[in-house]
């Protein structure tokens, strides 16, 4: 049954909820819809650059509609980052055979642990090229869903040079995925979400790539596939379109085949947290673990972000790099302080997390630099599951939108503060939408950096 396309329109000022509209290619492939089926296991992929704590409020809205968490998994890809010739090894990067490979044994390790036949993937971004690319090549068996998240299906930029970037959309790596009357592999349900003009990677002009009045060759539809289901999610991001509310509803009817009991995240009485600390060896972001790192959680005061009392847990990591547990309450504000070797002792702010995670990852802040020479403190607020779109959110950092957040179509996920240091120690206030987050802007003398993380 073909779907009707229903049109939304939202403007850059509109607010990112709406019903999708929908678009349908040939073949188009639905999930099974009964009421009582049995929900797969799930397996979520990230995307360039990223790890698997992206995906820490999905996982607690999936628990919130009774799925179990250790029927869920994360990929934490090694090297995340893409090489920019897919044929030649670079530093710290993957290729698309890499990813596939870590992708088939995180698949087999789910079934193995699940004991179910097969599991569902949904992918953000990069994560849906390693995705098809495992299907592709004899995963159909393994793999009962495929939902892809802002997927660059059609590439990023399609040219007839750069041959061997998988980003290409002429390039040898997405002309061989896409070939043949559908785009989808048979014998697995497609679904793509994509946004409506805000997401920075399917594009016509070039500037958001850095070549500013260059065509791209792609466009807004560049997500979707021959043979899918696609639906668009209205003024969402690239990003949001992995990790909102509205791309939550959608993942979780496609896979479950019905519509989740609830968007909210439903609060535990008693939460612990643990996590990974990663690094970033030549300047480039790696899930790597790193050894010997020491890491203080505190409880803050929500409205001065200042502790109170010691710290609630304290350790050091190992080889493995991990840290925890930590015992905390639903309602705490929290400060994680990072001390990581070569690196500026970190303090990271949060929102109280409502429910317990594995995947509360730490990375220490980029070393002090040659723009922050002058600065007394240096304070950022990070928003890891989407970007700060103007006029469409509410962006405030110290009670002032921030300068270096560009109007339009939202392609920064980072602000930063530079205090003279004479205001150093004061307390700055992070407020996106709802969420507002109080932070302590620590002396950059002391080669301290503190950032406000956005949960949402």
């Amino acid at each position: 049954m073909k779907l009707s396309r229903r049109s939304i329109l939202l403007g850059a000022g509109s607010l990112p909820f709406a019903v999708p509209s929908f678009r349908t290619g040939a073949l188009a492939q639905t999930a099974p819809a009964a009421q009582n089926a049995e929900v797969p296991p799930i397996l979520f992929v990230h995307g360039n650059g990223d790890y698997d704590a992206l995906w820490m409020t999905t996982f607690w809205r999936m628990e919130s509609n009774g799925i179990a968490r250790d029927r869920m998994a994360a990929i934490n890809f090694t090297d995340p980052n893409a090489r920019s010739d897919d044929k030649v090894e670079q530093a710290n990067r993957s290729s698309t055979e890499d990813q596939r490979r870590e992708l088939a044994a995180a698949i087999a390790d789910l079934k193995r642990r699940t004991g179910a036949p097969s599991v569902a993937l949904v992918g953000s971004s990069r994560g849906g090229y390693a995705i098809r690319n495992v299907i592709r090549n004899g995963g159909t068996g393994d793999v009962s869903h495929a939902v892809l998240c802002g997927t660059p299906n059609h590439g990023v930029f399609a040219t007839d040079d750069q041959s061997n970037n998988e980003f290409n959309g002429r390039g040898t790596f997405l002309r061989g995925l896409n070939e043949g009357e559908s785009e989808v592999t048979p014998g697995t349900a497609f679904l793509t979400l994509r946004s409506d003009g805000m997401d920075k990677y399917a594009q016509a002009d070039g500037r958001f790539i850095g070549k500013p009045g260059t065509p791209t060759g792609v466009t807004v539809e560049g997500p979707e596939l021959k043979g899918a289901t696609n639906l668009v999610l209205g003024a969402l991001d690239h990003r949001e379109v992995a990790f909102h509310p509205r791309a939550f509803r959608e993942i979780y009817k496609f896979i479950a085949g019905r519509e989740p009991a609830r968007i909210a995240i439903v609060p535990e009485q008693s939460v612990r947290l643990s996590g990974l600390v990663t690094g970033t060896p030549g300047g480039v972001s790696t899930n790597r673990p790193v050894a010997s790192a020491t890491v203080d959680v505190f409880r803050v005061d929500p409205d001065t972000g200042e502790r109170r009392g010691g710290a609630v847990h304290s350790a050091k990591t190992g080889a493995d790099g991990r840290w925890g547990p930590a015992q905390v309450e639903p309602s705490w504000f929290l400060e994680f302080v990072l001390t990581s070797p070569d690196a500026p002792t970190t303090h990271i702010y949060r929102s109280p997390f409502p429910r317990s995670s594995d995947v509360v990852h730490l990375r220490a802040a980029r070393p002090l630099g040659p723009a922050d020479k002058d600065a007394g403190a240096v304070v950022i607020m990070s928003r890891p599951r989407g970007y700060f779109g103007l006029p469409r959110d509410v962006v405030l950092l110290d009670g002032k939108e921030p300068a270096d957040v560009k109007p339009g179509v939202p392609t920064d996920s980072a602000a930063t503060l530079r205090l003279p240091a004479a205001e150093a120690g004061r307390n700055i206030v992070a407020q996106f939408g709802e969420e507002r987050i109080v932070a302590r802007a620590w002396p950059a003398s002391e080669n301290r950096i503190a950032i406000a993380e956005l949960t949402y």
